[in-house]
């Protein structure tokens, strides 16, 4: 299945299911509605075939032989249990969690310098355990890129959580020239800008990196966004770790992107290659945690999506906008 299928398929469940889970872990608490996770397991087992064939791909890529059912299992359970802790993250039960930070520093030293930092994350792990930096610093103002038209049930029911998060959500479903304005925005007013940076959309432009050992697609317009800005970026990794354990990681990357336009494709490869060799190490450390259920390499595609033309200009490729914040199982 490839990422244009997927981003057609509805939402696991339907809007029903995800009130009704939601439901059951406000009121009835986190363990009672983890015995929910089975069932919905089950579902995506029996009832979801594209995603359960992606999962067992990419097990089977990432451990070198071919994954057994019970591997595929635990990959879907993972997933169904980082959406579920959304509810009580978004809800201001941080404290039901073990989070242990690694590499706080250095988002620290990132933020010190007044600039406002742009934490790039990805679809490995959840980025919503970033809502645990609250507790060292309650001076964070946390600003959100998110495309609100995509995953509207859950994006309904969380925003039902998190009013003020919502209220401060930067919509990626806009064009590229406001979006980056509202970015700027943000940053100047000393926030750190949140966004995933591992999924190239169909036709945006984007640059290949090996990723286990198989080049993929990575988009442009988030490393163009840096450029632009001049402000330090942070990696951001929120990786689960079963029962309610969470290792939320930092990486600093680079306190100033440069991309010289006369040597604009190499520094954007160069760019995308260090970004995917981060990403492969951590996503190495927990492949429960590759929340990509389509195919990444676009294999079944023979091509990648709109490589990225040296010819254009920065403009131009913002216009793309950079990929949303949602995901969808």
């Amino acid at each position: 299945m490839s990422e244009v299928d997927w981003k057609r398929r509805p939402e696991g469940g339907g809007r029903g299911a995800i009130r009704l889970i939601a439901a059951i872990a406000r009121y009835g608490g986190r363990g009672v509605s983890r015995l929910c996770l089975y069932p919905i397991t089950l579902y995506f087992l029996l009832m979801r075939g594209a995603e359960r064939n992606a999962s067992r791909a990419f097990l089977s890529r990432v451990h070198g032989r071919p994954a057994s059912l019970a591997e595929v299992a635990r990959h879907i359970h993972t997933f169904a249990a980082t959406i579920l802790d959304r509810v009580f993250m978004l809800g201001g039960r941080m404290r039901l969690f073990d989070i242990h930070n690694v590499g706080l520093e250095q988002l620290h030293a990132a933020m010190d310098q007044g600039r406002g930092v742009l934490v790039f994350g990805s679809h490995l792990g959840s980025f919503d355990a970033l809502r645990a930096l609250g507790r060292q610093r309650p001076d964070i103002q946390l600003r959100v890129l998110l495309d609100k038209a995509h995953n509207p049930a859950i994006t309904e029911v969380l925003a039902e959580l998190d009013p003020v998060l919502a209220a401060g959500i930067i919509d990626a479903g806009q064009d590229g020239p406001s979006i980056v304005m509202a970015i700027k925005q943000a940053l100047e007013e000393g926030a750190l800008v949140a966004m995933l940076v591992d999924r190239a959309r169909p036709g945006e432009p984007s640059v290949a990196a090996p990723l286990l050992g198989t080049p993929a697609p990575f988009p442009t317009a988030p490393w163009l966004i840096a450029a632009v800005l001049k402000v330090p970026v942070v990696l951001a990794f929120g990786l689960y770790r079963g029962g309610n354990r969470y290792d939320l990681v930092f990486e600093a990357f680079d306190d100033v992107v440069e991309i010289p336009r006369r040597e604009r494709a190499g520094a954007l490869a160069q760019l995308v290659q260090r970004y995917a060799a981060r990403l492969e190490s951590r996503l190495r450390s927990a492949p429960y945690n590759w929340f990509n259920f389509y195919d990444f390499w676009h294999a079944d595609d023979h091509a990648f999506p709109a490589p990225v033309d040296p010819a254009r200009t920065p403009a131009a490729d913002l216009q793309h906008g950079p990929d949303s914040l949602g995901e969808r199982p």
